[in-house]
C-alpha cells in the first residue's frame, strides 16, 4: 500500500522523515532521478503553459508554437518565443533541489539524472550526463537536414519577446529550429532507450516534480517498479501513476530533498 508523507512548512516543524525511507536512499547502488517542471518552477522557470501567459503569447495555443506545422507556417512567431523562453532561462540559477541531487549523485554509487525539461539548470548546478527526454532549448539544428546549429550565449531578445527570423544552416541553407521535441515528433530513441536502460537497472527511483502525465516518460516509474525499485515521490501534490509500495513525500522539491540528504546522512 502507498505510503505518503506531507511537508510542514510551519516554522519550527520537525519534518521527520520516516526511517525506512532514509535507510532506502542510504543504501541505494544505482538510482534514478526523473524531473520534471517542478524541479525548474522553483527557480522561477515558466512551465510550458505558463510560458504562453505573456503579453505577445497568450494569445495562441500550443499547436500554434510548438509543433512542425507552426513552424513552417511562421517560423519568426515559433523562433522568437524559443528564444524568449531561453532568455528566461538563462537568467535563471539552479535552485537548492538542483544542488541536493548534485550531492546525492556524490554519496551514492551510481546516480542518472532523467528530465523533462528542456533547460540546463541541473548541469549548471553540476549534474553530469543528463538525458533530456524532450530536448534542449540550448541546442538547435537544421529543420532541413538536421545538422546541429550553433547558438548565441545570449539571445537578442527584449523583455516580452518578439518575432525573430531563424538562422540558415551553415551546411544547407535551411531554417534552424529549436532542439526540442515538439507535439506530434518521436523522442531521440538514443536517449529513451538509456533512460529506460537506466529505470530498468535501478534500486531507487526517485521521480520529483512530475505530475506522471506525459507519455513516453510516464512509463519510466511503471518500468523500475516492475524491476524491484522502490519509488520515492516527492511533488506537491500526489501524482498520476502511485501504486503498490511506493512512497509519496508530498511538499516541495526544494525543501525535501535538501531535508532527505541532512536526514539520511546527518
Amino acid at each position: 500500500m502507498t505510503s505518503t508523507w506531507h511537508f510542514d512548512p510551519t516554522p519550527g516543524a520537525a519534518n521527520r522523515l520516516p526511517e525506512t525511507v532514509l535507510e532506502t536512499v542510504r543504501s541505494a547502488q544505482r538510482a534514478v532521478v526523473f524531473g520534471g517542471a517542478g524541479m525548474s518552477a522553483e527557480s522561477g522557470i515558466a512551465t510550458f503553459r505558463d510560458a504562453q501567459s505573456g503579453a505577445l503569447w497568450a494569445r495562441f495555443d500550443a499547436e500554434q508554437l510548438a509543433t512542425p506545422e507552426a513552424f513552417l507556417r511562421d517560423p519568426e512567431r515559433v523562433w522568437g518565443w524559443y528564444e524568449w523562453r531561453r532568455m528566461q532561462v538563462l537568467q535563471a540559477r539552479p535552485n537548492v533541489a538542483h544542488r541536493a541531487v548534485v550531492e546525492l549523485a556524490q554519496r551514492l554509487p551510481q546516480l542518472r539524472v532523467i528530465t523533462q525539461n528542456v533547460d540546463d539548470l541541473h548541469e549548471r548546478a553540476g549534474s553530469r550526463e543528463v538525458l533530456h527526454l524532450h530536448g534542449s532549448l540550448h541546442q538547435a539544428r537544421c529543420f532541413d537536414c538536421a545538422a546541429a546549429h550553433p547558438l548565441d550565449a545570449l539571445p537578442d531578445e527584449p523583455e516580452g519577446g518578439r518575432y525573430l527570423a531563424p538562422p540558415r544552416c551553415l551546411c544547407c541553407g535551411g531554417p534552424v529550429r529549436p532542439g526540442v521535441v515538439w507535439f506530434g515528433e518521436s523522442l531521440d530513441p538514443h536517449v529513451l532507450d538509456a533512460a529506460f536502460a537506466a529505470a530498468g537497472a535501478c534500486d531507487l527511483f526517485l521521480s520529483v516534480g512530475t505530475s506522471g502525465l506525459v507519455h513516453p516518460a510516464a512509463q519510466l516509474p511503471d518500468v523500475a517498479r516492475q524491476q524491484g525499485a522502490t519509488l520515492l515521490h516527492v511533488n506537491p501534490q500526489r501524482p498520476q501513476g502511485v501504486s503498490g509500495e511506493d512512497v509519496c513525500l508530498l511538499g516541495p522539491a526544494g525543501q525535501i530533498l535538501p531535508l532527505l540528504l541532512r536526514q539520511a546522512w546527518g
